[in-house]
């Protein structure tokens, strides 16, 4: 079995993932599809995920492909949290989830108090509602008038694709969006075109293809599926994978034949890579097994409770530090550092981080060192979200 070290494995996924500064690329569309997704539970998330990635992106960028050329679209997916998906992965993630959120879905209804009956109702007369127009949630719910919990109803809609979520209201900021008929919206998507068991075929090749080298655990964690139909798929991949192991790290990684072949012809970049990643980037949430880019001792840092990581500081594919925004009354950019850090990286660090806090408030920004942070695991749900927001 062949073994690495971390810095070699690290180098070959900043790669992979558009974060080594020779991988950087414009083309948004392949960076979603490299990714197997972007995180889009947030409204921000998403634009800082791409301008980590690429050379010269603008926010019209991802407005552009996801409203006016509908080349991706915003979907319930792995882990049954949002993702922004290309046309080509939106039917291989519905089918991958559809069997965890139809469950789901009952019980939140009945939760709601929505009988079938009335869910479907109500779901017919947004439907038609919509026809022709895209409308947001206060709007369907005064045009509806009905007694029943509207919001509901059209997040179960979302999630079984009879609606898709369209654009925000006003700004890239803005939690407030529109909704439209998924048939509508993408009418050339067949949503039946892969069963649940060539969905999760389809997701696992992806995934060593995106992610590799990962563990068996990553795979089933990520894809929300048992081992038994993990190694079902693994087994029918024997001839295009292969066992690794990573130096210091006890345990047995599984990666593609061709990611093989570039470990063992290519030497990691000399020069450093810094990256500020923003808060739930796949980078960070790809995985299960962490130990490879975070240390044991700072995962409360870096994760909380629920498992959502902040926004980071990455030097040479492992986390060394957390970044924050404030942007009222001054902006500023807040870093908190695990350890001292060598002044020509410290200077690139802050220099990044100015970067990224000018993309977020359109203004030049100060940046401001913390000796502290709270760990998040200490911090009440939503903590991540501003991980530095109690820092000295």
């Amino acid at each position: 079995m062949d073994q690495f070290n971390i810095n070699q494995i690290n180098s070959l996924i900043l790669n992979k993932h558009h974060l080594s500064n020779d991988s950087k690329i414009d083309d948004i569309l392949k960076i979603c599809e490299d990714l197997c997704g972007l995180h889009a539970t947030g409204t921000i998330e998403p634009y800082l995920t791409l301008f980590a990635r690429t050379i010269s992106f603008k926010k019209e960028d991802l407005d552009m492909q996801l409203y006016n050329e509908k080349n991706l679209g915003r979907i319930r997916g792995m882990r049954k949290t949002l993702f922004i998906e290309t046309k080509k992965m939106i039917p291989i993630v519905h089918n991958l989830i559809k069997p965890l959120i139809d469950k789901r879905d009952e019980q939140y209804l009945e939760m709601r108090e929505i009988s079938i009956d009335e869910y479907d109702v109500i779901s017919r007369q947004i439907l038609e509602l919509l026809y022709d127009r895209e409308m947001s949630t206060a709007n369907i719910k005064k045009a509806i008038s009905s007694q029943k919990d509207v919001v509901a109803v059209i997040s179960v809609m979302c999630d079984k694709m009879l609606l898709i979520r369209g654009k925000p209201i006003k700004s890239w900021k803005d939690r407030r969006i529109l909704y439209a008929p998924f048939d509508i919206y993408f009418p050339n998507i067949n949503l039946n075109k892969y069963n649940y068991e060539e969905a999760i075929q389809l997701l696992i090749q992806k995934y060593l293809e995106s992610y590799g080298p990962v563990t068996l655990k990553d795979i089933t964690w990520w894809l929300s599926i048992n081992k038994s139909q993990a190694k079902k798929v693994l087994l029918s991949l024997e001839g295009e994978t292969e066992l690794i192991k990573i130096t210091d790290l006890d345990l047995e990684y599984i990666i593609s034949k061709g990611d093989l072949n570039r470990l063992l012809e290519r030497n990691p970049h000399k020069a450093n890579t810094i990256n500020l990643l923003p808060r739930l980037d796949p980078y960070l949430m790809g995985y299960k097994d962490r130990d490879r880019y975070v240390n044991p001792n700072d995962f409360e840092f870096v994760y909380d409770r629920s498992g959502n990581a902040t926004s980071t500081v990455l030097l040479n594919g492992r986390v060394i530090g957390i970044w924050d925004v404030v942007e009222k009354p001054n902006p500023l950019i807040k870093l908190f550092l695990f350890k001292k850090i060598e002044e020509p990286i410290m200077v690139e660090i802050t220099s990044e981080g100015k970067k990224i806090g000018k993309f977020i408030t359109g203004q030049n920004i100060e940046v401001k060192h913390c000796e502290d942070m709270i760990p998040l695991t200490k911090r009440t749900m939503g903590g991540f979200m501003s991980p530095l927001k109690d820092c000295s």
